[in-house]
């Protein structure tokens, strides 16, 4: 009996030996008001802006807020998630954390919500590489000229508005006209060209996203692409952070050294969500209610998109953020200050749309301030002469509506047109390789077309692309690899060409 005594005083001499005292210092704050998903919050004298603060509820749940509003006496905050459980009086510490997000490989082909959990049904997100979803931009010595093409896949885009790696180019329109199926199309065509994506959805309905990402695992885009949803149905704090969230998992892989597309669906519901926040937290409204700083909400995450020197790896992200216009006013208060923003616009155009041009693209009103610098010099060659042709059309045939007698040499300008406007049509989900449009344009302007009748344009480009994959393979590589029109590649091109227009019986001999 006594030995057993003997034992245990020796361990309780043992453990107080080894008794070490820990003082830890922790901000600890309390709820003084709660609703629509913003807090109000005592006793955080030294919070940071935009840190991560825990709340403790009376029920032991954990929910995440992030800092807004830095308040002489109290701290604005708002609320990642489901507000209704926490009440006045309830704990809240900081975490001395600026809110960061999982980033890395393992985002990839997921759908995931802003603060980077999984919504796909699939394994939890697990890395231990996180990066702050709020990042300055690099600076413009860190930063090259673009020089890169995007290939869209679509051919009035890549011919007319073209896209480099590290440009801003923003997509806008009215609302169902086609503006998210050209950011699809653009995600699927980019297989096979060494680049990450990311699909940013902001306030849209579940049901629209499920639809996308099934048609992109359909296409086998998603083993690329990351698609990071903040739905309708969810708080406006995690559409606010959304697109940061989307750029900082960008930022992963522009560090090093690859090339991201990220796409922004939309900014607008993004705005609007930051106005229910800035209000909700009392800032002053000003235009449209939008609170003063709504131009640089989006400018400081647009800049964030680069093409970065040699020296800095020369990775990049490519930012198409789209805007929703009402009735095509585009010179309300967010569709201006995006267009300012941003490194040009591609313009849906809703008299094209319903005309059956899909897309819509009103190549007047669209531009590319990059221009022909994030083109190939095979496309810059037949491209050149198609913006001048499409915007000469235009005006030509507001004139001959009248029903004057017009020149053999504005008919033949106008029969051109129409065919030019045919072959701009593209279904959705089908992009076209780079090569195979640089073939349909070259047919184009150089004559191959104009006997073709209008109603036929789309079958002699179909048969066009058929014919030179099998019987023209080594020209259709040779412009892929060689990626310019030698005088040689030129004559093949034009063989080819008369080859497959004497196979077609509705061309006139």
């Amino acid at each position: 009996m006594s030995t057993t005594k003997d034992f245990i005083i020796e361990q309780l001499k043992q453990q107080i030996e080894d008794f070490k005292q820990e003082a830890k210092e922790q901000t600890v704050g309390q709820v003084l008001e709660v609703g629509d998903g913003i807090a109000k919050i005592s006793g955080l004298s030294d919070c940071l802006m935009s840190e991560m603060l825990k709340f403790h509820t009376s029920e032991g749940k954990k929910v995440y807020g992030v800092a807004l509003n830095l308040e002489e006496d109290k701290v604005g905050a708002i609320i990642l998630g489901d507000f209704t459980d926490i009440k006045e009086g309830d704990e809240v510490r900081a975490t001395r954390r600026i809110l960061e997000v999982p980033v890395g490989e393992v985002v990839v082909g997921r759908v995931i919500n802003p603060l980077g959990e999984a919504l796909d049904g699939k394994e939890k997100i697990e890395t231990d590489t996180y990066y702050p979803v709020e990042k300055i931009a690099a600076g413009v010595i860190d930063r090259q000229s673009v020089n890169q093409p995007v290939q869209t896949g679509i051919k009035a885009i890549d011919a007319m508005i073209p896209i480099g790696r590290g440009q801003r180019e923003l997509i806008i329109g009215d609302r169902q006209i086609g503006k998210t199926a050209i950011a699809i199309d653009t995600i699927i065509n980019q297989k096979g060209q060494n680049m990450k994506c990311i699909y940013v959805a902001i306030g849209q309905k579940e049901s629209k996203i499920a639809g996308i990402v099934a048609k992109l695992e359909e296409q086998g885009a998603m083993d690329y692409t990351t698609v990071v949803l903040a739905g309708a149905s969810d708080p406006a704090s995690l559409a606010y952070i959304a697109p940061y969230a989307g750029c900082a998992m960008a930022e992963y892989f522009l560090d090093k050294g690859e090339d991201v597309l990220i796409i922004y669906d939309d900014l607008s519901k993004h705005a609007v969500a930051y106005r229910e926040i800035s209000l909700l937290l009392k800032r002053p409204p000003g235009r449209e209610a939008y609170p003063g700083d709504v131009f640089y909400l989006h400018s400081r995450l647009l800049e964030r998109a680069c093409k970065l020197s040699k020296e800095k790896g020369g990775g990049s992200i490519t930012a198409l953020p789209i805007i929703e216009t009402q009735a095509g006013d585009v010179s309300a208060y967010i569709p201006t200050n995006v267009i300012s923003i941003t490194d040009g616009q591609i313009y849906l155009e809703p008299d094209l749309f319903y005309q059956g041009n899909r897309p819509a693209v009103n190549a007047g009103l669209s531009v590319s301030r990059v221009g022909s610098s994030a083109q190939i010099k095979a496309m810059k060659k037949v491209a050149g002469k198609m913006r001048l042709e499409a915007a000469q059309y235009r005006e030509l045939a507001a004139f001959a509506q009248f029903g004057s007698d017009l020149d053999s040499e504005t008919k033949a300008k106008l029969e051109r047109g129409k065919r030019l406007m045919e072959i701009f049509k593209q279904d959705q989900y089908s992009p076209i390789a780079v090569e195979k449009q640089i073939l349909t344009f070259f047919a184009l302007i150089n004559g191959f077309m104009d006997d073709v009748p209008v109603d036929k344009i789309n079958d002699f480009e179909k048969g066009l692309g058929e014919y030179a994959e099998i019987s023209g393979a080594k020209i259709l590589e040779g412009i892929a690899a060689k990626k310019e029109l030698s005088e040689e590649l030129e004559d093949q091109v034009k063989v080819l060409i008369a080859d497959f227009r004497s196979t077609q019986d509705y061309i006139k001999a």
